[in-house]
């Protein structure tokens, strides 16, 4: 399976052009899976909720979900990327899935970074694992990181990728994909953004760095800091069936869930 990332940096509140951008980089690839940052294409540091809801859409009639749609027919592509998704009065900061056969899965941020409690809606859809072909692939956003409760839970409803799209800013989230790879023997897909924003109050500088780790933590491809590329390589999913640490040791069964609170 041929999976990857696009690493860039998003212009503020230009969507049309950061859509019409992606969508350049990513005809002809050839890839099974690709991920991009999270709010891709409409940059991250908002003012306020106005200028958010302005920028924001629905899911999947929006103009960027559908355009993207089409792409995946296209291309035979799975994608996952970052949006600000508006759904009846409230605002998600959201990861779609959008399959080759039209289907459209939703993810909304269930943990909320900084000021973005200022901004979003707390995610309210569980936790979901979707299959792809032979693979079962489950979405984390950014923030969602620092949670191991995410990462394990998508492992235990079967995912064998976990897709997480990102606007990094903290300098440690990369290094603990390896554990979350490692702790849960699946292959992660970290596609995060580059660059730096400005609001009138705030700088934020994110991380680049995106990362394909396997299930044994070992980084398989990387971007540098500052780099804007398309990254794909080949990988066997089906290696994340296997949670023998040793013949003895199952990653999973071995949980002692009476003691756990």
């Amino acid at each position: 399976m041929k999976v990857g990332f696009m690493q860039f940096s998003p212009l503020f509140g230009r969507k049309e052009e950061n859509v019409e951008r992606v969508i350049n980089s990513l005809r002809g690839a050839k890839a099974d899976l690709l991920v991009l940052p999270e709010l891709f294409s409409t940059g991250y540091l908002f003012l306020n909720e106005e200028e958010l809801r302005r920028s924001a859409e629905t899911i999947p009639d929006g103009p960027t979900v559908s355009k993207f749609i089409k792409l995946a027919k296209e291309e035979n592509a799975n994608l996952v990327f970052g949006i600000a998704e508006r759904a009846d009065d409230k605002l998600f900061n959201s990861s779609v899935l959008l399959t080759p056969k039209g289907e459209c899965y939703v993810y909304r941020k269930l943990h909320l970074f900084d000021t973005e409690k200022h901004l979003f809606s707390p995610g309210d859809k569980e936790l979901e694992v979707f299959d792809v072909g032979e693979t079962k692939i489950g979405m984390m956003i950014c923030f969602d990181w620092i949670f191991p409760e995410v990462a394990r839970i998508l492992a235990l409803k079967g995912a064998e990728i976990i897709c997480h799209p990102s606007n990094l800013i903290l300098p440690y989230c990369q290094n603990t994909m390896i554990t979350r790879s490692v702790e849960n023997r699946v292959f992660t897909i970290t596609s995060n953004r580059t660059g730096t924003e400005k609001s009138e109050d705030k700088e934020l500088t994110f991380t680049g760095n995106s990362q394909i780790v396997d299930p044994k933590g070992r980084i398989l491809a990387k971007a540098n800091a500052e780099e804007e590329k398309v990254c794909l390589i080949e990988i066997d999913p089906s290696l994340a069936k296997d949670k023998k640490v040793t013949p003895y040791n199952h990653i999973l069964q071995d949980r002692r869930i009476d003691f756990y609170l």
